[in-house]
């Protein structure tokens, strides 16, 4: 069962998700381009505003409400495109998860604005915002689950009415991406009901510290994975379409996707390596599983890089990499995505610094390890959304990316590239030389120490200047695309499987038995330390807040 068009009331709702999105990276951007400056020494904050209540809004704004509202409206447009319209059940339950997630969203924004939730983005106790910032977090998770609930019904009725036992690649995928949302936020779900909530309302005196910041990492790690994967999509489904050519392997795609699903929730304690109260053989065993992730991360490279050659060779590239001028460079549809690759190269490389416990004793808690962090989710995957956001707005809109909409995409990509090349870098190379992150300017008392990071801070405010003016001719193409650019039709492009790739094996969609798999892992994982966090709890920490 395949449409050919998104269904215009699904196409509403699919808009209604990437409106919220780009308004979130347009304030978020703001309060990014204010955190540079302040850290370089360039400006004072005017009005009271504080630093650290803009590194809160940066971080949620961006890396939760930008990321997740256009995961959503991506995946709803992709599977009204290829399972057909919503049916009227899931519909409801698609716009009622919109209305939730926006309500708290609104919620915890107005909290973070009023400097009631200023507990930066992995709100880390014994930090304590108001009850209502936890409550708005609360809302968006619900709003969350009940779009992947739409989903996973819309996919669940199509495959029972074609009876077919494989669906379409990107169903799989997008369903695939939304199974890993709900069980990791399962951890901070946990964490905010039980724990959280409760604390801040005064309920209960203390708080386990160690037990909220693991439940924070079982969802904060996985979450990178629930960036990455609608990126991947893109990349195995998308760009294949757009170069003309095929994809390389279906089943390829399919075993990567699940390897994630396996390998990506039970490795949240590389993110506490230097944290106490741990065991040390459970962290080499997260760390394990951790490098295990590797493996998929591979198995797209090589795929994707096949789909590339081979495309390029079918168009008469003869020399070693004759095809890598056959791509089409001048598409912004294909540009934007394939810098983000590229720079997925040089970002995964210092994950697996990160993850190795040696080399994070040097780079931990610095300015190295938010560089890695812009290098991935700020790079790689947000250029490959606005890749997507160039097509995928006029498709919805009745309109047409134009000629001149992608020299100036393109334009806007290489600005995004630049920017990020000087702040990240920056990041990277004063982290190693030992500044902190989640500081604000200072000098350490003249420190020399700190006096030699400056000049990497004003790199850092000269990269965040660029990444800026980006964002401001990003947000005009997007409102040229929605609202001015000619009528037409613009293509919802999906890749057809080459003539000689293998047959996809059926148990690559068994859900029963990759779920019972990563339940199994999870609980080989998590079990035995968690159990000791609760029985062997030092006496929980009252709340602070010193802002």
């Amino acid at each position: 069962m395949i449409s050919q068009v998104v269904d215009r009331s699904d196409a509403k709702l699919s808009m209604a998700h990437l409106y919220v999105a780009f308004g979130a990276v347009l304030l978020g951007g703001i309060a990014g381009l204010l955190q540079t400056l302040v850290r370089s020494g360039t400006i004072v904050l005017p009005a009271g505003i504080g630093y650290y209540q803009l590194l809160t809004a940066h971080g949620i704004l961006l890396a939760l409400v930008f990321t997740t509202y256009f995961i959503i409206g991506f995946f709803y447009a992709g599977l009204s495109r290829t399972l057909g319209k919503f049916y009227d059940q899931p519909y409801r339950m698609a716009w009622l998860g919109f209305v939730i997630m926006t309500f708290g969203t609104v919620l915890t924004t107005v909290m973070i604005l009023l400097n009631e939730g200023t507990v930066l983005y992995t709100f880390y106790a014994p930090l304590k915002a108001s009850p209502l910032f936890y409550i708005g977090l609360t809302f968006f998770i619900i709003g969350t689950w009940l779009a992947g609930g739409a989903m996973c019904h819309q996919y669940y009725i199509c495959k029972k009415v074609s009876k077919k036992k494989l669906s379409p690649l990107f169903a799989f995928m997008a369903v695939s991406t939304m199974v890993l949302w709900f069980v990791a936020t399962i951890g901070v779900a946990a964490s905010v009901l039980f724990q959280f909530i409760p604390w801040s309302l005064g309920w209960v005196d203390g708080i386990n510290i160690l037990l909220s910041r693991t439940l924070f990492w079982y969802f904060g790690h996985p979450l990178v994975y629930f960036w990455l994967l609608p990126a991947y999509v893109c990349w195995y489904v998308i760009i294949p379409e757009i170069i003309g050519g095929k994809i390389f392997s279906d089943a390829l795609a399919r075993l990567s996707f699940v390897l994630f699903l396996l390998f990506s929730i039970p490795v949240g304690f590389h993110h506490q390596l230097l944290e106490s109260g741990i065991s040390p053989f459970w962290k080499f065993l997260q760390v394990v599983l951790t490098f295990m992730v590797i493996v998929p991360s591979l198995m797209t490279a090589f795929s994707l890089f096949a789909t590339f050659e081979i495309s390029g060779r079918r168009k008469g590239a003869s020399s070693l990499f004759g095809w890598f001028k056959k791509l089409p460079w001048k598409d912004a549809r294909f540009f934007a995505p394939m810098v983000g690759m590229l720079i997925f190269i040089p970002a995964g490389a210092g994950g697996i610094i990160n993850a190795s416990n040696q080399m994070n004793q040097i780079v931990h808690n610095t300015l190295w390890v938010t560089g890695h962090f812009h290098l991935t989710v700020a790079s790689s995957v947000a250029l490959t959304f606005f890749g997507i956001a160039y097509w995928l707005i006029p498709h919805l809109t009745g309109r047409v990316l134009t000629g001149r909409m992608h020299q100036l995409a393109n334009l806007q990509t290489i600005l995004w590239a630049v920017g990020m090349f000087f702040m990240s870098g920056a990041m990277h190379t004063v982290g190693l030389l030992g500044a902190p992150r989640r500081t604000a300017y200072t000098t350490y008392q003249d420190n020399p120490d700190a006096l030699g990071w400056i000049p990497y801070e004003v790199t850092m405010a000269l990269g965040g200047s660029i990444l800026f003016i980006a964002i401001i001719l990003l947000i005009v193409i997007l409102t040229d695309l929605a609202f001015f650019a000619p009528k037409g039709k613009e293509d919802f492009p999906i890749g057809t499987v080459a003539d000689q790739a293998e047959k996809t094996p059926v148990i690559l969609e068994n859900w029963r038995l990759w779920l019972t798999v990563v339940t199994i892992l999870i609980l080989v994982a998590y079990t035995v330390p968690v159990v000791h966090m609760i029985e062997h709890a030092p006496p929980g920490s009252p709340g602070y807040k010193f802002w």
